[in-house]
């Protein structure tokens, strides 16, 4: 075994992301090629074959790797179900039913998801729900001809009561409060 290929495995061993694309290593006995940074079980040093490319590993006869997917130069699985998740909260944040039944779509667990979610965006999806339902909030209360109620509604609560106390929470005043802050700023400006 040579120095490269002693530095390439302690690479694969460590998983580190910052080789990947600069070579591939395969592993004999289940005949696929990986990425240096694929999360699967360490194989043996002994069943390990290097390649400068991905098409040198095919042509050798190795399949991609499931996990990794090295035949993909940008696979970013948590960043595409992350993305997806901001999407679907961005579009339908008025109907947390449909919401959570495109959610269900994604084929990951909840818990899963929080942990994608919150490593992409630093909070979870229900996190960031609750600051898209409060930025809508705002926008329809600056509509003066808007009833209070309508906008609970339409942000998905069924009481005035329980849309008081959650808009208060989260911006300190209430939506009436925030209401007559808005005209007056807006009157300052004329």
């Amino acid at each position: 075994m040579c120095e490269n290929e002693d530095r390439k495995w302690q690479q694969v061993v460590n998983s580190d992301t910052s080789v990947d694309g600069e070579f591939f290593y395969t592993v004999k006995t289940v005949g696929v090629y990986c990425r240096p940074s694929c999360k699967s079980r360490t194989p043996l040093r002994k069943n390990v074959l290097f390649f400068n490319s991905a098409a040198e590993a095919e042509q050798a006869g190795f399949r991609p790797c499931k996990r990794c997917r090295p035949d993909l130069l940008d696979y970013a699985p948590a960043l595409e179900i992350a993305s997806k998740t901001k999407k679907l909260i961005d579009g339908y944040w008025g109907s947390r039913k449909q919401i959570e039944r495109e959610m269900r779509e994604l084929g990951v667990s909840a818990s899963q998801l929080a942990r994608i979610f919150r490593s992409e965006y630093g909070m979870t999806p229900f996190e960031y729900l609750r600051q898209v339902r409060i930025e809508h909030a705002k926008e329809m209360l600056e509509e003066p001809s808007k009833a209070i109620i309508d906008v609970a509604f339409e942000v998905e609560y069924e009481s005035l009561p329980a849309f008081y106390r959650f808009f208060k929470k989260h911006t300190g005043v209430t939506p009436r409060e925030y209401r007559l802050q808005r005209i007056e700023q807006a009157g300052e400006r004329k």
